[in-house]
Formats: structure tokens, sequence, C-alpha cells
């Protein structure tokens, strides 16, 4: 078995030196594979992944205790953006485009500036529009102007455009009609599996998530509780407690 791509190894959490966010999260996410972490809101998610890509220090936040390491480099030791030349790339919840810009200028604001010769940016370019076709359709319109959909696939194609091995990624589903979640999910398999980019999806709808997914892990307040190979959860009831956040089923099932 290869290396863990992403390891994260115990870390506690705090927001302005005192409030604690997260205590003993530990997960792996392998080379290839999708990782689902679950749990209600308020579980952490946000923060693990924040933590991940080093993003805590802009919201007053750091990780106190413990390590995280991505492909052997210790994350707290490097900047986002040396992350993302490393290789991982972070979606973040609520897609976040630039509204006045152009669907294909939002897809540039992610192109790494190590990468300068214009036949890779084009490719690079044609590799997002195979994977997501309306975003071709709609390359020349304004962002604000495009459905929560088509914005979700756009943030996802702007980390994309980075060439990542790792692919994090806060709430894909949030406010996105059943079918429309299904279609990215599908879309995010099939990168997984044509291209073998890893993916750290952070998820409420665990269904979903865990159709996908190769592996989970289950927050609750803070914690790890929880964590199996997808198809040993998608047939534990108690999983569901964790989706709608009703307290502490798990500890009766285990």
């Amino acid at each position: 078995m290869s290396a863990p791509l992403l390891q994260i190894e115990s870390i506690e959490v705090v927001y302005q030196g005192a409030l604690l966010a997260l205590e003993e999260v530990s997960l792996e996410v392998r080379p290839g594979e999708i990782h689902a972490l679950l749990g209600a809101n308020g579980a952490g998610k946000s923060t693990t992944l924040k933590a991940v890509s080093h993003l805590l220090p802009a919201q007053r936040g750091q990780v106190r205790a413990g390590r995280i390491l991505f492909d052997g480099h210790d994350v707290a030791r490097s900047s986002p953006a040396q992350l993302v030349r490393l290789g991982l790339a972070q979606v973040l919840e609520g897609r976040h485009c630039f509204s006045t810009l152009t669907v294909e200028e939002n897809l540039l604001t992610g192109w790494p500036g190590h990468f300068t010769r214009p036949a890779v940016l084009r490719e690079a370019l044609e590799r997002i529009y195979a994977f997501f076709p309306q975003l071709q359709q709609r390359r020349g319109s304004l962002a604000g102007l495009c459905s929560g959909g088509e914005q979700q696939m756009l943030a996802i194609g702007r980390a994309l455009i980075s060439r990542p091995r790792l692919l994090v990624l806060d709430e894909p589903s949030m406010g996105l009609a059943p079918k429309v979640v299904a279609d990215i999910f599908a879309q995010l398999s099939r990168l997984n599996r044509e291209e073998g980019v890893a993916l750290l999806v952070a998820e409420q709808n665990s269904a979903v998530a865990l159709q996908y997914a190769h592996r989970a892990t289950v927050l609750e307040h803070g914690r790890s509780v929880l964590g199996d190979e997808a198809r040993a959860l998608r047939q534990r009831d108690d999983i569901r407690s964790f989706y709608f956040g009703e307290g502490r089923a798990w500890q009766a099932a285990a």
C-alpha cells in the first residue's frame, strides 16, 4: 500500500488563541482515493479543510497540537500558495466566484504563475471544459449571471486549472438541486477515475458523499469519531444520525 498523500495526525485547532474548534481529529487520504468528511453543521468539517490548506491564520485560527502532512511536507511550514504549487487545491464553501468577470476569466484566476506556456494553458482550459461542457458554453458570460450549479462547476474548474493531486472541497452540494449535485459528483468521480486526482470532500449530504467515496471519516463536536470504508458506512443506520445531528448514536451501534 502506498504512503498516504495527506495525513492529519491528532490535530487541535483554536480560534483567537482560546476558542477550541477541533480536538483529536485524525484521518488519511491515500493517492487516488475519494475520502468523504461527514458530520452535522458545526461538527468541524470546514475548519478541518482550512487547516489542511493552511487558511486558518486568515481567520485568527491555528493548529495548536498535532500536525498535517501533504506528500511529506509539513503544512504548517508552507504558505497556501506553496501548497497549490505542491499539488493541493481547495474549493471553498460558497463558491466565491468573481461576479463581474466572465467564466473563462474566473478560470484564469486560478492559473499558477509558474506555468507560462500558452499551449499548456489552452490544454488546461480544454481539460476543464471536457469535464464541464456547460462552462464552455458559458465561457464568455459573466459569472454573476450563471446558475448556482454553473458557479459550483466554475469554482471546481478554477481549482483544477492548477492540476492538483489533491482537491479539497467544502460542501459542494450546498444550495443545489439534487440533479445538479448528482451531475457534479459524477464528474468529480470521473476526474478521480480517469486522472487519479485524490479528493477530500466535506459534506452534510452523507447519502451522495458515501455513494461516490472510497472511505469516510465522521466528525462530531470537533472530534473524529468514526472512520471506515464507504461501503461499510452505507449500511449503518447511525450515519443518518450524524447527517441530521441527532447526538451520539454511533456509540450504541459501535
